[in-house]
């Protein structure tokens, strides 16, 4: 897809606020509230990765056969439909599979998958396709650098491992889910390590972005940040109230 069919869909121009960042770093959370706030549409893209690693176990495809990977994840059934809440439900082939991808097992799966090549190509036209009026807020590990390298704003959020972990583990007990603190923080800084030292779109800020450590920052804190750095930005605030 060309750079300029990436910045503007037909003739109306669509912003996008990206969000990236390292896992646990809460840009999904941010993500599902910048965009409530500002009324754009949301979208998850890490959540892309888990549901492809989630088809792969279902059509036992094994998670290092980049051919069959590809093919998969061209023809991904999935859908993003939210509660009366706004809570996001990812449906899988018309399952409701909101849970079930975010184990810690989905998430290594995300990360091998991410590192393929062909598979990152597949899902790169998917992700633009995303962008449509009002407006985007996308969240994941490359948005601003290389799905929508001309985003309007771009925001790479942050947090030590240490927290990113303690609140994943908090996340995985409210749901009923079995955790180790210790196993999640090593877990966290392989990823890390892994996402950084990848050949394909490494993990790190877009040129020009807004980093945020939310280490010792609320929610609504890194959100309100994020919603005033939109403001400020001149060809974003024009599609603002």
């Amino acid at each position: 897809m060309s750079d300029e069919i990436e910045r503007r869909t037909a003739t109306i121009y669509v912003p996008v606020l990206t969000i990236d960042g390292p896992s646990g770093s809460g840009k999904g959370t941010i993500a599902h509230r910048v965009a409530a706030r500002l009324g754009f549409h949301v979208l998850d893209s890490g959540a892309l990765y888990r549901l492809l690693g989630a088809a792969a176990k279902r059509h036992a495809v094994s998670i290092d056969n980049e051919p069959a990977l590809e093919v998969l994840a061209a023809h991904l059934d999935v859908q993003f439909t939210a509660d009366a809440n706004g809570d996001a439900i990812i449906m899988l082939e018309g399952e409701d599979v909101s849970l079930e991808i975010r184990t810690e097992e989905a998430g290594r799966a995300a990360s091998q998958v991410a590192v393929l090549p062909r598979v990152r190509n597949a899902l790169l036209a998917r992700q633009q396709a995303f962008r449509e009026s009002p407006g985007l807020v996308a969240d994941g590990r490359d948005m601003g650098t290389v799905v929508f390298p001309h985003a309007d704003l771009k925001v790479f959020l942050t947090a030590s491992a240490e927290a990113r972990a303690e609140r994943r583990y908090k996340q995985l007990l409210e749901k009923g889910f079995d955790a180790s603190l210790a196993a999640l923080i090593d877990d966290i800084r392989a990823r890390d390590t892994r996402d950084m030292e990848r050949s394909i779109a490494p993990l790190k800020p877009a040129e020009g972005a807004l980093v945020l450590d939310s280490t010792d920052l609320g929610i609504e804190a890194v959100v309100q940040r994020v919603i005033d750095a939109a403001r400020a930005a001149p060809e974003l605030a024009k599609f603002l109230n």
